[in-house]
């Protein structure tokens, strides 16, 4: 079992920051990426930024861009990856996801794995 556990949203004023964390734990054999998607009310679910293991390359959606920096910590009992949140704007209002796409093991397939989502709002 694949065990994602996200922490760091809340309410800040436009213009404000915040850091989103999101541990993973348990059965992981490696990681390919490190995800953060984000979903609006009435909105599609969006990729907000990308940082892929092998090699640090971070990617991220022309709305942040500028504004939110991906990062990752590798330790022994959990990978944890942060969102690095400035300048917040009222339409970056959204729930957080964070999303991993890792193996259990050696053998088993590249899958997609999920947090729990955390909220965060922007008051203009």
């Amino acid at each position: 079992q694949v065990q994602l556990v996200e922490s760091g949203g809340g309410l800040v004023q436009t213009g404000g920051s915040l850091r989103l964390s999101c541990a993973a734990s348990g059965s992981i054999f490696s990681i390919n990426a490190m995800n953060w998607y984000r979903q609006a009310p009435g909105k599609q679910r969006e990729l907000v930024a990308t940082i892929i293991t092998r090699d640090g390359r971070t990617n991220y959606a022309d709305s942040v861009k500028g504004r939110f920096t991906i990062s990752r910590d590798s330790a022994e009992r959990a990978d944890t990856v942060y969102l690095q949140m400035n300048s917040l704007k009222f339409e970056d209002t959204a729930v957080y996801y964070c999303q991993i796409v890792a193996r259990s093991s050696a053998s088993a397939p590249v899958l997609a794995y999920w947090g729990q989502g955390t909220q965060v709002t922007v008051s203009s």
